[in-house]
């Protein structure tokens, strides 16, 4: 693998950079594996590479049913903070927000990481009580969270508005300075250029058919479009649907899965200085490098497997950014997309090996998933190579749903829940 510098990026330009090599190979399946990763987006790549490069593991696939990025990891809205309420859940986001702070030098790959703050709007009573309750409670777990006053939340974001006369006045709010953005395309594109160059196979345009069991009831491979695989440890990182490829092995999981839309505008000059998220009024809004204002929804009220969703729950979510941000009440809006998000009943992710000898599952993350991914990915490669959990995901654990032990995130998820 060649290593990006300024020095590189010279030596090509005077090629008239035509000696750039593809950042990963296209090989065709091999009939036997020590490990397969279904899913291709930054979660399932990212635990490819962590079982190659902590693990020692080499002969992995990682098989996506399209192409690389194309589910979850490439549509996002790329928040990035670690400010949720109870001890295991501040755990598990800060040891993946340490991970991205060196991320793009582990990988040689510029993941476009701003620690730019994520401020979390305040508009009634009783969000106040949430807030101030999470800043305390992160300031014990040793999570960086400060509370501001509206004014003070006015001089960190000048476009925000916060006169007393719109719907929803702004009341105050919390300030993660750590917080942030990262590119979502670059991470799936760092880890796979990273484990290609480790030996780990990265099959595209490969949909997993079923998975197949021995007599013992152990995992013995995967059937695919391009025929049988084998191999005793499979790692489900599907996303959306982590339901039906975990059915293929016959467990039922406890996830419903929701379409999530968000949607950018045209790009302007640069003048957002960072993330701004309002619950109560069901919004949330950056600026993207290239200019567009990124803005996120929450979900739409059915669950289904589309990867778009109804045009009202747009509308609704531009209505509360012009009233926040009069400002942008002329910005066209240039494209809109969605995803498919798996929530369970406690709002926490599923990162766990399952009643199935050789099946390891890493789900559950709703609107959560992004900025989790390098921690997220680390963890669940130690519980696959080890066949037990790290201590920070031990909690996330499928138990949980039979133990009652909850890890009740519902507040914290932010505005999709």
């Amino acid at each position: 693998m060649e290593r990006f510098s300024g020095l590189s990026l010279l030596r090509h330009a005077f090629g008239g950079h035509q000696g750039w090599k593809p950042f990963w190979r296209e090989p065709a399946p091999k009939p036997a594996y020590d490990a397969v990763i279904i899913g291709g987006g930054g979660h399932g790549m990212g635990a490819a590479y962590h079982l190659a490069k902590d693990h020692g593991l080499r002969n992995i696939a990682v098989l996506d049913k399209g192409w690389l990025g194309g589910g979850n990891a490439g549509r996002n809205t790329t928040i990035i903070r670690s400010n949720y309420l109870f001890p295991e859940s501040a755990a598990l986001y800060n040891h993946s927000v340490k991970l991205w702070e060196t991320l793009s030098e582990t990988l040689n790959y510029n993941t476009m990481f701003s620690q730019r703050g994520v401020m979390m709007l305040a508009h009634t009573v009783h969000d106040v009580q949430v807030f101030k309750r999470h800043v305390h409670a992160n300031r014990a777990a040793g999570v960086d969270n400060e509370w501001l006053s509206a004014e003070e939340c006015k001089a960190f974001c000048p476009p925000l508005n916060i006169s007393a006369n719109i719907r929803y006045p702004v009341v105050g709010g919390s300030l993660q300075r750590r917080g942030g953005t990262a590119r979502h395309d670059a991470v799936v594109w760092g880890y796979a250029r990273a484990a290609d160059a480790m030996g780990v196979d990265i099959i595209q345009n490969c949909a997993v058919t079923g998975i197949r069991r021995d007599a013992s009831g152990a995992v013995e491979g995967v059937e695919t479009e391009r025929g049988f695989i084998a191999t005793k440890k499979i790692g489900v990182s599907a996303a959306g649907n982590t339901s039906v490829v975990m059915a293929m092995a016959g467990l039922r999981m406890p996830l419903e899965s929701f379409p999530l839309q968000a949607l950018v505008s045209e790009p302007v000059k640069p003048h957002f200085p960072c993330v701004v998220m309002s619950n109560t009024i069901h919004a949330y809004i950056s600026q993207s490098d290239k200019g567009e204002m990124v803005i996120g929804a929450g979900t739409d009220a059915y669950t289904s497997y589309t990867q778009r969703g109804a045009m009202h729950i747009a509308s609704h979510t531009l209505d509360a950014i012009c009233e926040l941000f009069p400002m942008y009440r002329r910005l066209r809006m240039l494209r809109n997309w969605g995803g498919i998000v798996d929530t369970t009943p406690d709002r926490s992710p599923i990162i766990a090996k399952t009643s199935v000898p050789g099946l390891y599952v890493n789900c559950g993350w709703g609107t959560g998933g992004f900025k989790a991914t390098p921690g997220s990915a680390h963890l669940f490669a130690h519980t696959i190579a080890k066949d037990e959990p790290h201590p920070i995901n031990a909690p996330f654990s499928l138990e949980r749903f039979t133990t009652g032990r909850f890890i009740d995130e519902a507040a914290a998820a932010a505005v999709a829940h």
